[in-house]
């Protein structure tokens, strides 16, 4: 039986990897759940999988059946708890330092946290080889790749395909771009997902964020990482070998397929709601439209550029989205402020998880302070 610690168990990769364990308890056992804020949802599941280790980051607990409070709870909860493997469901730049944790005490990392590979990929793949832990990625179209690649070299792998629904604006001009809302920008055709990653879809900001860390998951240099969009969400990444050949991972788009797998790994197991019948159905595939969605290119220069610019991308990208969510931006006002920011200079290399924080800090004070400018 593994033992599973669930990080922002009340978010919607934490209620799947929930429902999952549910439906295999005989496989699986949690021993330690988080969330930020929502202290109610999270007791109810304490309650429900008879949780003792439990951690509320983001308050102060109304219960005194939270254990684990505050900035550090989530790092604590980790080293204090014996387990086999995190499921790592934290959106944004707040995830890396769990991922380490997670890594650092030899479990294995079920990564949903793009964010994690984004800012410290190389220090983080140093850190799991040291303490020989498994990285399981979690995005539907990293897990995808992860199987269509297994026991593949390389040398065989001519490009990945990381495909798109194209969200909520696809078809849009930048005049039209313009005048979106935040609330439009969270409405997601195909995914139901939190606010800052349904608005980064909305962007192709998500999309670029993917680019970043397929990157650095799988070695692969970027100008064999391609982005296609791909309305239906049935094909969640392909990969074409030098033969030419194309191989595709095909599946109803539900997080609990990749989830699922990475509990499992190496063993599967079916998921019976991602099962798809593909008598009828379309298949179409266009090219993204960067003019208008820049956040895309911005995340292959950013790529491009090495040094500690994708840390940059990220940070600013975090910065700008909560800025349209708060009005003090227009949603093309995304992409504006991160090319801004990536005309400064951001050579440097960060050497140390500690160095990651210190420049991803330096970078959203930068954009904060342009923010505060354009609104005087």
């Amino acid at each position: 039986m593994k033992r599973v610690i669930v990080l922002g168990s009340t978010g919607s990769i934490g209620t799947s990897a929930l429902d999952i364990i549910k439906n295999n308890r005989d496989d699986f056992e949690v021993v330690a759940i988080s969330a930020n804020t929502n202290e109610k949802d999270l007791l109810k599941q304490a309650e429900s999988f008879n949780v003792k280790n439990i951690a509320l980051s983001g308050k102060i607990p109304e219960s005194d059946k939270i254990r684990f409070t505050g900035l550090h709870s989530i790092t604590q909860i980790i080293e204090e708890t014996e387990a086999d493997i995190v499921v790592n469901g934290i959106s944004g730049a707040v995830g890396m330092a769990p991922s380490v944790a997670a890594l650092k005490s030899g479990k294995d990392l079920a990564l949903a946290n793009k964010e994690t590979m984004v800012m410290a990929g190389p220090l983080i793949k140093i850190l799991a080889e040291k303490h020989r832990s498994l990285i399981l990625p979690v995005d539907s179209e990293h897990s995808a790749l992860f199987y269509l690649m297994e026991g593949k070299k390389r040398e065989q792998i001519d490009e990945i395909i990381i495909t798109a629904s194209g969200g909520p604006f696809r078809g849009y001009n930048k005049e039209q771009l313009e005048n979106v809302t935040a609330a439009q920008a969270m409405k997601h055709p195909t995914w139901d997902m939190g606010y800052k990653i349904s608005i980064d879809s909305a962007s192709l900001a998500n999309k670029g964020l993917e680019v970043i860390e397929a990157w650095r998951l799988f070695d692969i240099s970027l100008d064999k990482i391609k982005v296609l969009v791909h309305r239906q969400s049935y094909v969640h990444s392909i990969i074409r070998t030098t033969d030419m050949a194309m191989y595709a991972q095909i599946s109803n788009p539900d997080m609990r397929l990749p989830i699922q797998n990475a509990l499992y790994y190496p063993a599967m197991k079916a998921v019976p709601s991602t099962f798809l019948d593909l008598a009828g159905k379309d298949l179409s595939f266009t090219k993204p439209d960067e003019e208008n969605f820049p956040m895309l290119s911005l995340a292959y220069k950013a790529a491009e550029s090495e040094g500690s610019y994708p840390i940059v991308y990220n940070a600013v990208n975090e910065v700008a989205v909560q800025a349209l969510v708060d009005g003090k931006i227009r949603f093309t006002g995304i992409a504006e402020l991160t090319e801004e920011m990536l005309k400064l200079d951001w050579a440097h290399t960060a050497q140390s998880f500690d160095e990651v924080l210190e420049i991803d800090q330096k970078a959203r004070l930068e954009a904060e302070k342009v923010i505060k400018v354009k609104n005087k």
